[in-house]
């Protein structure tokens, strides 16, 4: 196994406001060890937890959509006995069917908030969630209805810190007056930076902080991937616009943009666009998601690479906020925005 520096620390949210969270200054999004990235193994998925753990991560992210429900029992399982060491994640709303799990609807009801949470409590094995997240907003139902049975749940000590994900800057604001915000899940990375305009900004005036999904472009700037055929049948990015065609080809002269300068520092690409979301504030944690041993410790490795200004004016050059070719989904209709 490679030796790695001990990973630092960072927060999320405001000591003032009471809804701090340290975590590792790098989470492990779990997701793929379960669905939508090809064929899952559990026992490299649990090897991988086991080495994060480790390595120094606290921060493991889940949800309940995942599998549907599988991937919170995998995390479960993994950190059965090394609960202390953990800062567990999952999310509700994001509603699946387990007999059609193509079938999807978005709920974020007081009564489906309760129900969520308890469901989640009994597939992960343990007695508090430490950070809730709402996956996507229901537009159907004011979010201050839903925050504020999140906030039940604080009280009643089944939860113990409140987050969004997907969600505008609007909402953001609405919900953080219902119940302090601990932190913005969203996907962020060198190749989708909406949030800088209006959402990133809104979050540092209200002390919330920013975990980033996909905070390597899905695995498209590692390099590694120069078309869909490389993908095994049913991994999501076969549906994914940025990878099709003609956006594909241009995304891909990005990547080489990004290669160019990483080995100027003798890093992966996959690791200098990591250390350009770290670079981005001390109140940014990103989860890179991975069910391969090789990928997390090199994923780790990112976070001891020291960008200076020079080095983050040539990245942002290199790919230009309005340069990415494609949409994120192929259907954007449940993201708030």
């Amino acid at each position: 196994m490679t030796d790695l520096a001990p990973l630092p620390s960072r927060t999320l949210g405001s000591a003032d406001l009471g809804n701090e969270l340290t975590v590792s200054a790098l989470g492990l999004g779990c997701m793929g060890m379960s669905e939508f990235y090809g064929t899952a193994d559990e026992s490299e998925a649990v090897a991988v937890i086991h080495r994060a753990l480790d390595l120094g991560v606290t921060l493991l992210d889940t949800a309940d959509m995942y599998g549907p429900f599988t991937n919170e029992m995998l995390v479960g399982r993994a950190i059965a006995g090394r609960r202390d060491e953990v800062v567990l994640a999952t999310k509700f709303g994001n509603v699946r069917d387990p007999d059609d799990p193509t079938s999807r609807r978005i709920d974020g009801s007081p009564e489906y908030v309760r129900a969520a949470c308890d469901a989640s409590l009994q597939r992960l094995g343990v007695d508090y969630i430490d950070l809730y997240y709402q996956h996507r907003v229901d537009q159907s139902v004011p979010i201050e209805e839903t925050v504020g049975a999140m906030a039940e749940l604080v009280s009643a000590g089944k939860v113990k810190r409140l987050g969004l994900s997907e969600a505008s800057a609007e909402t953001i604001r609405r919900a953080h007056a219902v119940h302090p915000i601990t932190a913005l899940q969203t996907e962020y990375s060198l190749w989708t930076r909406h949030i800088e305009d209006e959402i990133l900004p809104t979050l540092r005036e209200l002390g919330i902080g920013l975990v980033p999904y996909s905070p390597l472009g899905r695995g498209f700037l590692t390099g590694a991937i120069s078309s869909t055929d490389s993908l095994e049948p049913d991994d999501f990015r076969r549906r994914n616009p940025r990878f099709q065609g003609d956006a594909l080809q241009a995304n891909l002269a990005l990547v080489d943009a990004v290669r160019s300068i990483a080995e100027t520092k003798g890093v992966t690409p996959g690791q200098l666009a990591l250390a350009w979301v770290l670079a981005q504030g001390d109140d940014v944690v990103p989860i890179p998601g991975t069910k391969r041993l090789a990928y997390l410790e090199e994923n780790i490795a990112a976070a001891s690479i020291n960008l200076i200004e020079p080095d983050l004016a040539a990245i942002t050059a290199a790919v230009p906020v309005d340069a990415v070719v494609g949409e994120r989904y192929p259907d954007m209709s449940s993201i708030d925005r």
